[in-house]
């Protein structure tokens, strides 16, 4: 029998939450998608489902609660971080964000890994830094979506790709992998969903 097919397609808005204890029930499996303000992760997730889902703006940071997407299959979700770098919101605020979300990565069962947008023409900041080592010391697998390829070439784009990949010495972590990725031109998004049904569905399958 064969299994069902996530259809990104067919991905709808299910909740909002501001802590853990909103947050859908603990079962399931999901995906989170992480980045600074201004790495694209709306249009990567909007670009990933073929649909307006997660809010775009030329103010980053607009996104400031926990967002629950459902796929097509049964309590299989995918999630959208708060964006943190550029928000201008009051210390207290930011504050607030970051221990629920460092609550959420902490405490949530059914997450099966974490996407993280980067910049592909900028070096790692403070905050890709940190979501890299809190998936390392928790085992979480992390996906590096090296985002906005089209503003380079192809050849500075692999360039770009194989130095994270030596930076992050991805050979000997089993754990991380690194694409390339551009929503303007909607490359890199077949790798993005074929790497999210490994993580999202082979769980399921086991289990069977």
């Amino acid at each position: 029998m064969s299994l069902p097919q996530i259809q990104y397609h067919l991905t709808r808005f299910n909740t909002s939450a501001s802590k853990l204890s909103q947050c859908p029930e603990d079962t399931g499996a999901e995906v989170a998608f992480a980045g600074r303000s201004n790495a694209g992760k709306s249009s990567a997730i909007n670009t990933l489902t073929n649909a307006k889902l997660a809010r775009t703006s030329k103010t980053p940071g607009r996104t400031q609660l926990i967002n629950f997407f459902d796929t097509n299959i049964e309590g299989v979700r995918i999630v959208d971080l708060p964006g943190y770098g550029y928000a201008k919101v009051p210390i207290a605020m930011k504050e607030h964000w970051q221990k629920h979300l460092d609550d959420y990565l902490q405490n949530r069962e059914c997450l099966r890994g974490v996407v993280l947008m980067v910049d592909i023409r900028h070096p790692l900041k403070e905050f890709d830094l940190m979501m890299i080592q809190w998936c390392s010391e928790a085992a979480m697998p992390l996906h590096i979506l090296l985002t906005k390829a089209d503003k380079l070439n192809r050849g500075a784009a692999q360039n770009a790709l194989l130095k994270m990949k030596q930076q992050l010495d991805v050979k000997n972590n089993p754990l991380l992998t690194v694409q390339t990725f551009s929503a303007l031109k909607t490359t890199g998004v077949e790798q993005l969903r074929e790497h999210l049904n490994r993580w999202l569905l082979e769980e399921d399958s086991a289990a069977e």
